[in-house]
């Protein structure tokens, strides 16, 4: 795969994911950076100019440096679980399309520690460089499973003891009266419908972000982090939960 852009092209160094680079023939001090770390690798970056770059990336937007990378590893839904965690938090994407929102999501969920991504295949963003670009990088270090069907990932979820809490802008429970301290998958569905069907009755809880304007829905990638960053919060607070008794069971019932 083909990436651009500093960040992303700098993270994918750091991870062992980058085969070959080239960087622009003068340099700015960030290049340079990219250039030492390439060579601690044992790579040689080959120099072209600016017009070459542009031609090779396809896109004008390359920042000064293209690379190409290794085949990304494909995992498996029950991969993401992982071992010795006893509440992984994960993010599932019911079909987001646009690339600049796929990257900008990974790069919420690398920050906000989530374990994986399951993404669908079909009629979603395409995994390429505006992607990894938009990620910041996020993408070297979030692992991703790429799925055919959603709704049956969610079952086999449910299966491995984890929660599915999918966001609907009609659901009359809110986001952050649901307690993420379980295992949790946070379920987002695409721009402009949403969750489809299917997705929607799979979920264990389906919950909303209340609005206070005239608008009545978020950028997908907004709302993602609020609900991610939300999971954070409640995760950095459990000990006080459990302490004060206001920690309980949950039952799968729908929001």
């Amino acid at each position: 795969m083909l990436i651009y852009g500093i960040n992303a092209v700098t993270e994918a160094l750091r991870a062992g994911h980058v085969v070959s680079l080239s960087v622009l023939d003068s340099q700015t001090s960030r290049l340079s950076q990219i250039v030492k770390l390439a060579n601690k690798q044992g790579l040689s970056p080959e120099r072209l100019s600016k017009e070459e770059l542009s031609r090779a990336a396809g896109v004008h937007s390359h920042q000064g440096v293209i690379a190409q990378i290794s085949r990304l590893q494909e995992v498996e839904v029950r991969d993401l679980i992982g071992k010795g965690i006893s509440a992984p938090l994960l993010l599932v994407l019911d079909g987001v399309e646009d690339p600049q929102n796929f990257g900008a999501i990974l790069r919420t969920a690398d920050a906000a520690g989530v374990q994986g991504v399951i993404h669908q295949k079909r009629r979603s963003s395409y995994i390429g460089a505006a992607t990894v670009k938009a990620s910041a990088g996020a993408l070297a270090h979030v692992p991703i499973a790429s799925v055919v069907n959603v709704a049956r990932s969610l079952q086999e979820l449910k299966d491995l003891g984890v929660w599915t809490v999918g966001l609907s802008d009609d659901a009359t429970q809110r986001y952050d009266a649901i307690d993420l301290t379980l295992p949790t998958a946070i379920v987002m569905g695409a721009e402009g419908r949403g969750l489809r069907r299917l997705v929607r009755e799979r979920c264990d809880w389906l919950v909303s972000i209340p609005m206070a304007g005239k608008l009545t829905s978020l950028n997908v990638s907004v709302a993602t982090g609020i609900a991610l960053f939300e999971a954070v919060r409640q995760r950095r607070d459990v000990d006080s939960l459990v302490i004060k008794g206001k920690k309980g069971k949950m039952k799968r019932t729908k929001g």
